[in-house]
Protein backbone atom coordinates (compact mmCIF):
# COMPACT_ATOMS: atom_id res chain seq x y z
CA UNK A 1 0.00 0.00 0.00
CA UNK A 2 1.14 3.62 0.00
CA UNK A 3 0.95 5.96 3.16
CA UNK A 4 1.38 9.58 3.53
CA UNK A 5 5.72 9.55 5.69
CA UNK A 6 7.40 12.17 7.19
CA UNK A 7 10.82 12.31 5.54
CA UNK A 8 12.10 14.62 8.31
CA UNK A 9 10.68 16.67 10.77
CA UNK A 10 9.95 20.11 9.92
CA UNK A 11 7.42 21.61 7.61
CA UNK A 12 4.53 20.63 4.65
CA UNK A 13 7.32 19.40 2.48
CA UNK A 14 8.18 16.80 5.05
CA UNK A 15 5.39 14.58 3.83
CA UNK A 16 5.80 12.24 1.05
CA UNK A 17 3.29 9.53 -0.63
CA UNK A 18 5.77 6.28 0.16
CA UNK A 19 5.07 2.78 -0.31
CA UNK A 20 5.10 0.84 2.60
CA UNK A 21 4.29 -2.87 4.05
CA UNK A 22 0.70 -3.42 4.24
CA UNK A 23 -0.90 -3.86 7.51
CA UNK A 24 -2.42 -6.73 8.62
CA UNK A 25 -4.98 -6.95 11.73
CA UNK A 26 -3.61 -8.48 14.79
CA UNK A 27 -6.43 -9.75 17.34
CA UNK A 28 -8.76 -7.31 18.21
CA UNK A 29 -8.01 -5.38 15.19
CA UNK A 30 -9.82 -4.35 12.27
CA UNK A 31 -8.25 -3.73 9.17
CA UNK A 32 -9.82 -0.46 7.17
CA UNK A 33 -9.52 0.32 3.71
CA UNK A 34 -9.44 3.63 3.47
CA UNK A 35 -12.39 6.93 1.97
CA UNK A 36 -10.94 9.90 3.45
CA UNK A 37 -8.58 10.82 6.58
CA UNK A 38 -9.13 13.49 8.45
CA UNK A 39 -6.40 16.21 9.38
CA UNK A 40 -5.79 17.46 12.84
CA UNK A 41 -3.28 19.78 14.64
CA UNK A 42 -1.53 17.00 16.17
CA UNK A 43 -0.69 15.57 12.87
CA UNK A 44 1.00 18.79 12.17
CA UNK A 45 3.05 18.95 15.58
CA UNK A 46 3.83 14.88 14.57
CA UNK A 47 5.40 16.15 10.90
CA UNK A 48 6.78 18.60 12.90
CA UNK A 49 8.77 16.00 15.35
CA UNK A 50 6.81 17.34 18.78
CA UNK A 51 4.19 14.84 18.83
CA UNK A 52 5.65 11.28 18.34
CA UNK A 53 3.30 8.91 17.91
CA UNK A 54 2.65 5.89 20.85
CA UNK A 55 4.83 3.11 21.01
CA UNK A 56 2.06 0.54 19.16
CA UNK A 57 1.09 2.74 16.65
CA UNK A 58 2.26 3.11 13.12
CA UNK A 59 4.61 6.10 11.89
CA UNK A 60 1.74 7.66 9.94
CA UNK A 61 0.13 10.69 10.98
CA UNK A 62 -3.68 10.28 10.93
CA UNK A 63 -5.95 10.18 14.45
CA UNK A 64 -9.22 8.90 11.89
CA UNK A 65 -10.69 7.64 8.93
CA UNK A 66 -13.78 6.30 7.51
CA UNK A 67 -13.83 3.07 4.60
CA UNK A 68 -15.13 0.22 4.37
CA UNK A 69 -13.56 -3.16 7.09
CA UNK A 70 -10.80 -5.06 4.59
CA UNK A 71 -10.18 -7.94 7.23
CA UNK A 72 -11.14 -8.46 10.67
CA UNK A 73 -8.47 -9.94 13.77
CA UNK A 74 -8.99 -12.51 15.77
CA UNK A 75 -11.86 -12.81 18.14
CA UNK A 76 -13.51 -9.51 16.90
CA UNK A 77 -17.22 -9.88 16.72
CA UNK A 78 -20.15 -7.12 15.65
CA UNK A 79 -18.21 -5.96 12.32
CA UNK A 80 -18.79 -7.35 8.72
CA UNK A 81 -15.84 -7.61 5.85
CA UNK A 82 -17.67 -4.54 3.61
CA UNK A 83 -19.02 -2.48 6.28
CA UNK A 84 -19.04 0.85 6.44
CA UNK A 85 -17.24 2.87 9.30
CA UNK A 86 -15.12 5.52 10.65
CA UNK A 87 -12.71 5.00 13.48
CA UNK A 88 -10.63 6.17 16.16
CA UNK A 89 -6.29 5.99 15.53
CA UNK A 90 -3.76 5.82 17.07
CA UNK A 91 -2.22 6.79 14.29
CA UNK A 92 -1.69 5.95 10.55
CA UNK A 93 -4.25 7.63 9.05
CA UNK A 94 -3.15 9.24 5.86
CA UNK A 95 -2.88 5.55 4.06
CA UNK A 96 -4.23 3.63 2.13
CA UNK A 97 -5.11 0.67 4.69
CA UNK A 98 -5.34 1.72 8.34
CA UNK A 99 -5.82 -0.82 11.40
CA UNK A 100 -8.19 0.17 14.40
CA UNK A 101 -9.04 -1.71 17.52
CA UNK A 102 -12.77 -3.04 17.39
CA UNK A 103 -13.13 -0.56 20.24
CA UNK A 104 -12.60 2.28 18.41
CA UNK A 105 -15.01 1.67 15.46
CA UNK A 106 -18.11 2.89 14.77
CA UNK A 107 -20.83 2.65 12.34
CA UNK A 108 -21.20 6.07 9.92
CA UNK A 109 -24.40 7.60 10.76
CA UNK A 110 -27.17 7.77 9.30
CA UNK A 111 -27.64 10.75 6.84
CA UNK A 112 -23.75 11.44 6.82
CA UNK A 113 -21.75 10.79 3.68
CA UNK A 114 -18.81 8.19 4.38
CA UNK A 115 -16.03 10.54 3.20
CA UNK A 116 -17.42 13.35 5.49
CA UNK A 117 -17.77 11.09 8.30
CA UNK A 118 -13.75 11.20 8.52
CA UNK A 119 -14.22 13.90 10.15
CA UNK A 120 -16.45 13.52 13.26
CA UNK A 121 -14.49 10.41 15.55
CA UNK A 122 -11.67 12.73 17.01
CA UNK A 123 -13.54 15.87 17.18
CA UNK A 124 -16.85 13.81 18.49
CA UNK A 125 -14.51 11.41 20.98
CA UNK A 126 -12.53 14.71 22.25
CA UNK A 127 -15.78 17.24 22.39
CA UNK A 128 -17.61 14.19 24.82
CA UNK A 129 -14.98 13.27 27.01
CA UNK A 130 -14.28 16.85 27.88
CA UNK A 131 -17.35 18.90 27.88
CA UNK A 132 -19.57 16.06 28.90
CA UNK A 133 -18.00 13.19 30.63
CA UNK A 134 -15.90 15.15 32.66
CA UNK A 135 -17.08 19.27 32.77
CA UNK A 136 -20.53 17.73 32.93
CA UNK A 137 -22.02 20.45 30.94
CA UNK A 138 -25.82 21.19 32.28
CA UNK A 139 -28.58 22.30 30.31
CA UNK A 140 -29.09 26.15 31.06
CA UNK A 141 -25.61 26.39 31.83
CA UNK A 142 -23.16 28.58 29.37
CA UNK A 143 -19.97 27.09 27.52
CA UNK A 144 -17.35 28.64 26.19
CA UNK A 145 -15.73 27.19 23.25
CA UNK A 146 -12.17 29.04 22.11
CA UNK A 147 -11.15 28.57 18.33
CA UNK A 148 -14.73 28.58 17.57
CA UNK A 149 -13.99 27.79 13.48
CA UNK A 150 -11.86 24.88 13.89
CA UNK A 151 -13.00 21.17 13.71
CA UNK A 152 -13.23 21.05 17.68
CA UNK A 153 -14.92 24.51 17.80
CA UNK A 154 -17.65 23.48 15.03
CA UNK A 155 -18.77 20.03 16.85
CA UNK A 156 -18.47 22.12 20.34
CA UNK A 157 -20.72 24.76 19.28
CA UNK A 158 -23.17 22.61 18.23
CA UNK A 159 -23.18 20.14 20.70
CA UNK A 160 -23.65 22.50 22.96
CA UNK A 161 -26.44 23.98 21.54
CA UNK A 162 -28.11 20.32 21.63
CA UNK A 163 -27.25 20.19 24.89
CA UNK A 164 -29.38 23.36 25.85
CA UNK A 165 -26.38 25.27 26.68
CA UNK A 166 -25.69 28.83 25.83
CA UNK A 167 -22.77 28.76 24.08
CA UNK A 168 -20.46 31.59 23.40
CA UNK A 169 -17.45 31.13 20.67
CA UNK A 170 -14.11 33.18 19.88
CA UNK A 171 -13.26 33.55 16.84
CA UNK A 172 -11.72 35.91 14.13
CA UNK A 173 -14.50 37.91 12.58
CA UNK A 174 -14.28 36.63 9.36
CA UNK A 175 -15.73 33.62 10.99
CA UNK A 176 -18.34 34.78 12.78
CA UNK A 177 -21.44 34.48 11.23
CA UNK A 178 -20.59 31.06 10.70
CA UNK A 179 -20.54 30.49 13.86
CA UNK A 180 -24.02 32.29 14.24
CA UNK A 181 -25.69 29.85 11.83
CA UNK A 182 -24.09 26.64 13.45
CA UNK A 183 -25.86 28.32 17.16
CA UNK A 184 -23.82 29.99 18.58
CA UNK A 185 -25.64 32.70 20.53
CA UNK A 186 -22.79 34.91 20.97
CA UNK A 187 -19.35 35.27 18.74
CA UNK A 188 -16.33 37.11 20.65
CA UNK A 189 -13.32 38.72 18.36
CA UNK A 190 -10.23 37.33 20.35
CA UNK A 191 -7.98 39.93 18.31
CA UNK A 192 -9.78 42.78 19.59
CA UNK A 193 -11.88 42.12 22.08
CA UNK A 194 -10.69 40.35 25.99
CA UNK A 195 -13.17 37.77 26.31
CA UNK A 196 -12.82 37.32 29.91
CA UNK A 197 -14.00 40.99 30.35
CA UNK A 198 -17.38 40.35 28.29
CA UNK A 199 -18.64 36.50 29.37
CA UNK A 200 -18.99 34.22 32.16
CA UNK A 201 -18.77 30.59 31.57
CA UNK A 202 -19.85 27.46 33.53
CA UNK A 203 -17.70 25.60 31.36
CA UNK A 204 -14.92 26.75 28.93
CA UNK A 205 -13.13 24.08 26.55
CA UNK A 206 -9.63 25.34 25.78
CA UNK A 207 -6.92 24.54 22.99
CA UNK A 208 -4.65 27.93 23.87
CA UNK A 209 -2.90 26.59 27.26
CA UNK A 210 -0.52 28.75 28.54
CA UNK A 211 -1.51 32.15 27.42
CA UNK A 212 -5.04 31.69 28.08
CA UNK A 213 -4.72 30.48 31.34
CA UNK A 214 -5.61 34.00 33.47
CA UNK A 215 -8.25 35.11 31.14
CA UNK A 216 -10.18 31.60 31.48
CA UNK A 217 -10.07 31.52 34.95
CA UNK A 218 -11.35 35.00 35.08
CA UNK A 219 -13.93 34.06 33.03
CA UNK A 220 -15.32 30.94 35.05
CA UNK A 221 -18.62 31.45 37.03
CA UNK A 222 -18.63 29.90 40.79
CA UNK A 223 -18.53 25.97 40.47
CA UNK A 224 -16.69 26.67 36.42
CA UNK A 225 -14.91 24.20 34.71
CA UNK A 226 -12.16 25.18 32.61
CA UNK A 227 -11.16 21.67 30.13
CA UNK A 228 -7.59 22.78 28.46
CA UNK A 229 -7.18 20.32 25.37
CA UNK A 230 -4.52 22.44 23.54
CA UNK A 231 -1.62 24.45 23.97
CA UNK A 232 -1.14 26.30 21.38
CA UNK A 233 -0.43 29.44 23.41
CA UNK A 234 1.92 28.18 25.62
CA UNK A 235 2.71 25.56 28.45
CA UNK A 236 3.21 27.75 31.35
CA UNK A 237 0.52 30.22 32.57
CA UNK A 238 0.31 32.09 35.72
CA UNK A 239 -2.89 30.35 37.89
CA UNK A 240 -3.90 32.53 41.27
CA UNK A 241 -5.06 29.79 43.76
CA UNK A 242 -6.65 32.05 45.81
CA UNK A 243 -9.45 32.84 43.17
CA UNK A 244 -9.52 29.62 41.82
CA UNK A 245 -10.95 28.20 45.80
CA UNK A 246 -13.06 31.32 45.72
CA UNK A 247 -14.64 30.38 42.42
CA UNK A 248 -14.56 26.61 43.66
CA UNK A 249 -13.57 26.17 40.29
CA UNK A 250 -11.75 23.22 38.72
CA UNK A 251 -8.76 23.37 36.25
CA UNK A 252 -7.88 20.15 33.87
CA UNK A 253 -5.79 19.32 31.34
CA UNK A 254 -6.51 16.19 28.90
CA UNK A 255 -4.97 14.86 25.60
CA UNK A 256 -6.30 12.03 23.90
CA UNK A 257 -4.24 10.04 21.90
CA UNK A 258 -2.16 8.82 24.58
CA UNK A 259 -4.82 6.79 26.35
CA UNK A 260 -4.96 3.66 26.82
CA UNK A 261 -7.37 1.46 24.40
CA UNK A 262 -9.28 0.50 27.27
CA UNK A 263 -9.99 4.42 28.00
CA UNK A 264 -10.48 5.36 24.39
CA UNK A 265 -12.94 2.59 24.15
CA UNK A 266 -15.46 3.63 26.97
CA UNK A 267 -14.92 7.24 25.32
CA UNK A 268 -16.09 5.60 21.47
CA UNK A 269 -18.90 3.74 23.79
CA UNK A 270 -19.92 6.78 24.91
CA UNK A 271 -19.82 9.10 21.91
CA UNK A 272 -21.91 6.16 20.35
CA UNK A 273 -24.60 6.27 22.76
CA UNK A 274 -25.07 9.64 23.59
CA UNK A 275 -23.69 11.59 20.73
CA UNK A 276 -24.43 9.29 17.45
CA UNK A 277 -28.47 10.12 17.54
CA UNK A 278 -27.60 13.82 17.81
CA UNK A 279 -26.23 13.30 14.60
CA UNK A 280 -28.59 11.47 12.92
CA UNK A 281 -31.38 13.68 13.89
CA UNK A 282 -29.26 16.64 12.18
CA UNK A 283 -28.75 18.16 15.71
CA UNK A 284 -25.12 18.07 15.14
CA UNK A 285 -22.96 17.98 11.97
CA UNK A 286 -19.52 17.10 10.30
CA UNK A 287 -18.37 20.71 9.08
CA UNK A 288 -15.46 19.97 6.35
CA UNK A 289 -14.01 23.33 4.65
CA UNK A 290 -12.14 21.68 2.00
CA UNK A 291 -11.26 17.94 0.68
CA UNK A 292 -7.87 17.00 -0.54
CA UNK A 293 -6.69 13.66 -2.34
CA UNK A 294 -4.07 12.23 0.31
CA UNK A 295 -1.23 12.75 -1.99
CA UNK A 296 -1.82 16.33 -1.15
CA UNK A 297 -1.42 16.03 2.29
CA UNK A 298 1.30 18.91 2.50
CA UNK A 299 -1.65 21.40 0.48
CA UNK A 300 -4.05 20.67 3.15
CA UNK A 301 -1.28 20.81 6.49
CA UNK A 302 -0.24 24.36 4.55
CA UNK A 303 -4.19 25.27 5.33
CA UNK A 304 -4.56 24.07 8.55
CA UNK A 305 -1.87 26.19 9.73
CA UNK A 306 -3.13 29.15 8.38
CA UNK A 307 -6.27 29.24 10.76
CA UNK A 308 -8.23 30.03 7.47
CA UNK A 309 -9.90 26.65 7.72
CA UNK A 310 -13.94 26.65 8.69
CA UNK A 311 -14.37 22.97 10.42
CA UNK A 312 -12.33 20.04 9.20
CA UNK A 313 -10.09 19.57 6.74
CA UNK A 314 -9.79 15.69 4.84
CA UNK A 315 -8.00 13.67 2.77
CA UNK A 316 -9.54 11.29 0.16
CA UNK A 317 -8.14 8.17 -1.22
CA UNK A 318 -6.57 8.25 -4.37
Amino acid sequence: MHAITIERPGGPEALRWTEVPDPAPAAGEVLIEVVAAGVNRADALQRQGNYPPPKDAPPYPGLEVSGRVRALGEGVHGWQVGQEVCALLGGGGYAQLALAPAGQLLPVPKNVDLIEAAGLPEVAATVFSNVVDLARLQPGETLLVHGGGSGIGTFAVQLGKALGAEVVATARAGKHQRLLELGADRVIDYTAEDFSKITQADVVLDIMGGGYLKQNVDALKAGGRLVVIGLQGGRRGELDLGQLLVKRALVAGTTLRARSAAEKAAIVRGVREEIWPLVEEGMVRPVIDERFPMTAAAEAHRLLESNEHFGKILLTAV
